[in-house]
């Protein structure tokens, strides 16, 4: 068996985040408050663990990240109903690093995004509310989940 090779585009992991952000407009917690009510959505990425130990940001998406391209794009076939192709998407982790590589997922596939400086974290310090988790995977933090994989559109469908 042969070694496989692998090419290297960046030096370190801090090396990827710096890139990652050039490519992002990030949201300090006041500005993400603003945007969101103009028509922007929370999209959550944490781990079950993290929003139960943490706590929620109410109205927020809840995708795990290993999902999250799939969810958000609206031409994916597995998209969630929230999928609207100019959603503006506002990702949200605990602290603003695993969220800052993600959003730069979502642009790079064209989908709007960005993420919040500081996550959660700095979300609860700013003051602004949260509420306990965790919620339901693929739901909204607040509402009632949905009975079975309702929340999904068929393949094909709008």
């Amino acid at each position: 068996m042969s070694a496989q090779t692998f090419d290297q585009s960046f030096a370190s992991v801090e090396d990827l985040l710096v890139d990652a952000r050039s490519r992002l407009q990030r949201l300090h917690p006041a500005e993400a408050a603003r945007s969101v009510a103009a028509g922007a959505r929370f999209v959550d990425i944490r781990p079950v663990w993290q929003r139960a130990h943490e706590g929620e940001i109410p109205g927020a998406l809840i995708v795990e990240r290993n999902h999250l391209e799939w969810r958000l794009h609206p031409r994916s076939g597995a998209r969630l109903v929230w999928a609207a192709a100019a959603q503006r998407w506002i990702v949200v982790c605990s602290e603003g690093y695993t969220s800052s590589l993600a959003a730069a997922a979502l642009v790079s596939l064209g989908v709007p995004a960005t993420d919040l400086v500081g996550g959660i974290h700095a979300w609860m310090a700013a003051g602004f509310p949260v509420v306990r988790g965790p919620s339901p995977i693929e739901q909204i933090v607040g509402d009632r989940p949905c009975v079975g994989p309702g929340s999904r559109l068929p393949p094909g469908g709008h």
